[in-house]
């Protein structure tokens, strides 16, 4: 099972804070676990953005970054700051 969180713009949009999804085989890499939400559709495209931020286990990481099941995975918009 992975623990995915949504921060930000993200939570706002999705309208939830996160949830639970089992784990599968298919999921090698974070990458594969948000083509998955992200073929959800609707509101579920904003986790399409090229410049979307992630983490595994609250260390940021790239989309490439391996997953084991029982990892927390986390999704956040770039911030800009001024």
């Amino acid at each position: 099972m992975l623990s995915l969180q949504y921060f930000a713009r993200y939570r706002e949009t999705l309208g939830m804070e996160g949830e639970k999804l089992e784990w599968c085989d298919g999921f090698n890499c974070l990458d594969a676990v948000r083509q998955q939400l992200i073929a959800r559709g609707g509101v579920w495209l904003v986790l399409a953005e090229q410049n979307l931020m992630c983490a595994r286990n609250q260390e940021l990481c790239s989309l490439s970054e391996p997953l084991c099941d029982g990892d927390e995975v986390a999704f956040f918009p770039t911030v800009t700051g001024g």
